[in-house]
């Protein structure tokens, strides 16, 4: 049994510490200690208590965390250790006899050099230091590193190569692989053909029988994931270009009174290094029982855009007042796409404001467009 001290203020936290490191010891979760007699500190008068856990709890809270290696294992914030079943799919090294295997690096630069092996269409090598590698900080590690193979690095393009490293250490007593990691993708070139880790696991807890990473006489087994991400083939590059050139254009629709036409549409002007068109409907858009204006922006046939092709268009567009300033506006702001090409206003003005309002004296109504953005897209692949 081993007693805790702790103070009557700080028993909330410990509580939920403990209850949080029993489970990841595989400790059941209602165990619950036995708070016993009060104890006085002092003229501070501050009350504690004592905390009495069973050995049994403590000798299995203990064996967890040991065979995980101790805290000083992390090398920094950037290293991730976790169990896993599978196998390292790239490359394992099983050692009959892991005594003889130190013997061996002591003669060769204190490590174990692997055979060559592909992942990723690169040529790399595992290094497995048993006693640790002294000269990167290893001392009382197991060290582990990848070393990329020459002629990679030559056939490779700028000559680098890209990897995340993932090396295991298997545990018979857990019939799981420890997994370390740095989650930092590690970058292979001229001047820094090796990476890895240098404190992978402590050699005390390596060799400790019943860590159970040293099995059945003295075997033991490392491994080593090398995962080469895909070189970038498909990206876009999106811009907003918002110092247009010629950002308006306008038009005049003559003889207003005297349209037949459900439909018309305007020149086609560019803006934006994008082909655009206006369309009118005089007596409004369906359903809207020739009482409204209805005038919306296009993309023209010419310039429709292409499939997941998007542009965004920023723009006023107005009925002009011939006689004054009190124009009416409407603001876009939309992405025009290959199944919506245009956007605008179904009920833009009422045909009666409209002919009061907003022909001139020769039946016209002048219509304009303001541009403030228009977007552009480049693909890779071009599509």
């Amino acid at each position: 049994m081993f007693v805790v001290q702790v103070g009557v203020n700080m028993l909330p936290l410990f509580g939920l510490w403990f209850r949080r490191t029993c489970c990841s010891a595989g400790v059941n979760s209602g165990f619950s200690p036995a708070l016993v007699y009060p104890m006085m500190y002092s003229s501070m008068c501050n009350v504690g208590c004592l905390i009495q856990v069973s050995f049994s709890v403590k000798k299995k809270l203990s064996r967890r965390l040991s065979i995980m290696g101790s805290s000083s294992d992390v090398v920094s914030s950037t290293i991730a250790k976790k169990w896993r079943e599978h196998p390292p799919s790239s490359y394992s090294l099983k050692v009959d006899n892991f005594i003889q295997l130190e013997k061996f690096a002591s003669t060769s630069d204190d490590k174990y050099q692997s055979r060559l092996f592909s992942s990723g269409g690169y040529n790399w090598k595992l290094l497995v230091y048993p006693k640790g590698n002294e000269k990167d900080n290893g001392k009382g590690f197991i060290s582990m590193y990848v070393a990329i193979g020459s002629k990679s690095l030559t056939s490779a393009p700028q000559r680098e190569v890209f990897a995340e490293l993932i090396f295991f250490v298997y545990n018979k007593k857990e019939k799981k692989y420890l997994t370390i990691q740095d989650v930092e993708v590690n970058r292979f070139n001229a001047l820094k053909t090796v990476w890895g880790l240098q404190q992978v696991l402590s050699s005390d807890s390596f060799n400790n029988p019943e860590s159970g990473y040293v099995f059945e006489g003295d075997q033991c087994e490392f491994g080593v994931d090398v995962i080469v991400p895909s070189p970038r083939s498909n990206w876009e590059i999106l811009s907003f270009n918002e110092k247009l050139r010629n950002p308006k254009f306008s038009w005049s629709v003559k003889k207003f009174s005297q349209l037949k036409e459900d439909k018309y549409i305007s020149n086609t002007f560019s803006v934006g290094a994008r082909k655009w068109v206006l369309w009118l409907y005089p007596k409004g858009g369906s359903g809207e029982d020739g009482k409204w204006l209805s005038l919306y922006l296009q993309s023209a046939d010419s310039d429709k855009p292409k499939a997941d092709e998007k542009i965004l268009a920023q723009a006023n567009l107005r009925v002009l007042d011939p006689l004054g300033s009190n124009h009416i506006e409407v603001k876009l702001n939309n992405w025009h796409v290959e199944q919506n090409l245009g956007w605008g206003r179904t009920r833009f003005l009422s045909l009666a404001e409209l002919r009061k309002v907003y022909l001139d004296k020769e039946d016209a109504l002048k219509v304009e467009i303001e541009f403030e953005v228009v977007s552009s897209t480049k693909y890779y692949p071009i599509i």
